[in-house]
């Protein structure tokens, strides 16, 4: 635990005692030992930076597959030596998405990540039938935050991948989330299904998704977390409004742990409008794969890079267990 102070109301000085900050992410990844990723097409410079202070940090070595003559090339204009890394030479880009992602699913790789290659081909490797990472469970996307002011790391799903999930989507996404935050110290996390009010409405179907989803949890059918929806996303981070709101009765009182969003829409909006409007430390990864994938964004900043190869670091010791 350690003690963040940050402004408050008024410009008082308030103190928070974080639970959990990306800091412990990185400390338990020293703990269970360096890991091993699998670059795809790793001729790309924000890539390689990120690789490069990852390996300084201890979290992880790398194997980069892509063209040889271009990695070198980029390397030596970040001052980056490539004596300790394994290069797997192959030019093309979709031979060399297939043979990154092959390493992850032979086991040489503890986890799999995006160079410079479309989305779209990089995740028909990550599904190939062959040499892919597919598990029969659906894919999702989770980003994890620290946030100014939340005292705790905050785990928001599905704000990339999954467009309009339905129940049973909602139901994997919750399931693919869980060892993402037993991976980053959360036994029992709190999930809250989101919608704009806090009781059922049938003509608002995420109110009824997320009393389906809370039954489900209390019946036993969703193990290892709490549920407690539809919640409002006021509700569900912050006390105050709670109890302002008469919702001392909740299971989820201001501190909800991840964030289920009905659609695309309101994750990918929440999620950018926090890392554009607020200073946060975040990282993300592709979940209900073998392996963790690193799926960043060009947009993303070199901190969050390394802190998404971090994640996927303690996460694949995680998915280890199971």
């Amino acid at each position: 635990m350690w003690v963040k102070r940050m402004p408050g109301w008024g410009g008082k000085e308030v103190v928070k005692d974080m639970k959990q900050g990306f800091d412990d992410v990185v400390a338990r990844v020293q703990k269970c030992g360096r890991k091993t990723v699998a670059v795809s097409v790793a001729q790309d410079s924000a890539v390689l930076e990120a690789v490069k202070e990852a390996a300084a940090r201890g979290i992880a070595d790398a194997i980069l597959v892509g063209d040889e003559a271009k990695i070198r090339e980029i390397a030596a204009s970040i001052n980056m030596d490539l004596s300790g890394y394994e290069i797997i030479d192959e030019p093309d880009v979709i031979a060399a998405s297939l043979k990154a992602v092959k390493l992850a699913h032979d086991g040489r790789a503890d986890m799999y990540m995006k160079g410079l290659i479309d989305t779209k081909d990089f995740l028909k490797s990550v599904l190939d039938k062959e040499v892919g990472l597919r598990t029969g469970n659906p894919l999702s996307h989770v980003c994890v935050f620290e946030i100014p002011g939340i005292d705790r790391l905050l785990f928001l799903t599905d704000v990339a991948f999954m467009t309009y999930p339905t129940l049973e989507d909602k139901v994997n996404i919750i399931k693919n989330t869980i060892p993402v935050c037993n991976a980053c110290g959360v036994d029992m996390p709190k999930v809250a299904p989101l919608a704009a009010v806090e009781v059922v409405n049938p003509k608002m179907p995420a109110t009824v998704d997320a009393a389906e989803l809370t039954k489900m949890c209390e019946e036993g059918q969703i193990p290892g977390c709490v549920i407690d929806g539809p919640l409002s996303l006021d509700l569900a981070i912050d006390a105050e409004a709670a109890k302002h709101k008469g919702a001392t009765h909740r299971k989820i009182q201001g501190d909800a742990d991840v964030l289920l969003f009905p659609d695309i829409h309101a994750g990918n909006l929440v999620y950018k409008a926090i890392v554009h409007m607020v200073k946060v430390k975040n990282g993300c990864i592709l979940t209900g794969t073998k392996v963790p994938v690193i799926l960043t964004s060009r947009s993303d900043t070199f901190e969050t890079k390394v802190n998404s190869i971090a994640l996927a670091a303690v996460v694949a010791e995680e998915l280890k267990k199971g």
